[in-house]
């Protein structure tokens, strides 16, 4: 090869240079961007590199210089994403259970791309940081893609759909048989994405966990079931459907501990009804449906929020206490 043979990619070259080395804290001098130019097999001297910073500032690279001594620095200022960006972009990532471990680390790695190698091992350090389940079906990042084309494309789906039996195995429903849906709308319920769709089989809404979903496949055939999501508030559907509250509702009061309201206010929004009782409780109404998921969540906050009305609600609440202290009595 000629000396001289990448001159051609000399921008590209220097605008990598500048990008994964370089941030606020981390700069280079002219000197040292030569080495680093040379070692691709392109020649640089000061005079041409003062056009190639003007160049790559006019196509929208933020080259900063400053003076320190008798050297000048050169670096990369603003970048599309900040550091604090892409940490969000980071926690979002390692937190999603519907992502699994293999791939968590893979898009991690891409978003450290985004930014200097300097910056990159802050948001490498994170991926150790949390303790979150994940998720095991490696295919479920490019269901979600897949999905998303079909709902552009109107066409139907087919996969297979499996749950766990209690060896931990993944066992195919329907013996294996592959379920054939129109896709309308993709929900983030619980921590999982949840397909609500129509199956013409059976004739109404279904809704599948999209990580249960083996051999995803987008087919030729037009979604049906238009007529029913046309009038379908998929809104309230999904609060139905995937709502810790979700059924019948009905108006339930409550009373609290003082330090426990904003665990109220977190569930069930600042527009609650909230009454200050005397010692600093409080008393609050609200509108849920008294389901034994929350019921759970009532007994677990270990009676710092207690039901007291209505007066059948209160008694659901006695018989359940009394039905699981049977069920653990010796």
């Amino acid at each position: 090869m000629a000396k001289g043979s990448n001159q051609k990619l000399k921008l590209l070259y220097l605008a990598r240079i500048l990008t994964e080395e370089t941030n606020d804290d981390h700069g280079l001098t002219i000197a040292e961007i030569s080495q680093r130019l040379k070692e691709h097999d392109i020649p640089a001297d000061r005079k041409t590199l003062y056009s190639d910073f003007e160049e790559l500032r006019h196509f929208g690279l933020d080259v900063i210089a400053e003076q320190h001594g008798k050297n000048h620095y050169y670096h990369v200022g603003e970048r599309p994403f900040e550091l604090a960006e892409l940490k969000l972009l980071v926690d979002s990532v390692q937190a999603a259970q519907f992502i699994t471990e293999k791939k968590s680390i893979s898009l991690i790695r891409k978003l450290e791309g985004l930014t200097s190698k300097y910056d990159a091992q802050k948001l490498h350090r994170q991926i150790y940081f949390s303790g979150t389940s994940k998720a095991v079906n490696e295919s479920i990042y490019y269901n979600v893609d897949i999905i998303h084309n079909a709902i552009s494309d109107n066409a139907q789906i087919r996969f297979q759909y499996f749950n766990w039996n209690n060896k931990k195995e993944m066992i195919l429903r329907h013996d294996g048989a592959f379920y054939q849906v129109s896709p309308w709308a993709l929900v983030w319920a619980d921590e999982y994405y949840y397909l609500i769709g129509y199956d013409a089989g059976a004739a109404g809404i279904r809704h599948y966990r999209v990580d249960k979903m083996l051999k995803l496949s987008q087919l030729e055939e037009s979604r049906e079931g238009a007529e029913i999501f046309r009038t379908l508030d998929m809104a309230s559907y999904s609060q139905r459907m995937f709502s810790m509250f979700a059924g019948e509702e009905q108006n339930v009061t409550l009373e609290g501990d003082a330090d426990m309201v904003g665990v109220i206010i977190d569930h069930f929004g600042t527009d609650v009804p909230l009454l200050p009782l005397a010692g600093g409780g409080f008393r609050a109404h609200v509108k849920v449906a008294v389901t034994d998921h929350f019921l759970g969540w009532i007994f677990s906050l270990g009676g710092r929020v207690r039901i007291t009305a209505p007066a059948s609600t209160v008694e659901m609440v006695r018989n359940r206490i009394r039905d699981l202290e049977e069920q653990y009595r010796e």
